[in-house]
């Protein structure tokens, strides 16, 4: 259960898929998405946690909350 109140404009449901294939889809709905735009990642492998906040260092998208699930991660990330 989500512990946030961020709405997201879409969802990416990367659960299952070895890296880097969550951050792949991520990229991947971020360049069809609008500035502003929403994106949650719902992930459950552990690297999604490096991964992600590495690719947020060197663009200009924002990770606004990570939410930890029993079985999977949540993903809040700002389209620039």
């Amino acid at each position: 259960m989500s512990t946030t109140d961020i709405e997201p404009t879409d969802t990416v449901d990367a659960r299952g898929a070895a890296c880097p294939g969550p951050l792949m889809d991520l990229i991947g709905r971020v360049r069809s998405a609008g500035s502003g735009d929403v994106i949650l990642l719902l992930s459950d492998n552990d690297q999604s946690l490096t991964d992600v906040r590495e690719w947020i260092g060197e663009t200009d998208n924002e990770l606004l909350e990570v939410d930890e699930a029993d079985d999977h991660y949540g993903f809040y990330v700002e389209v620039a």
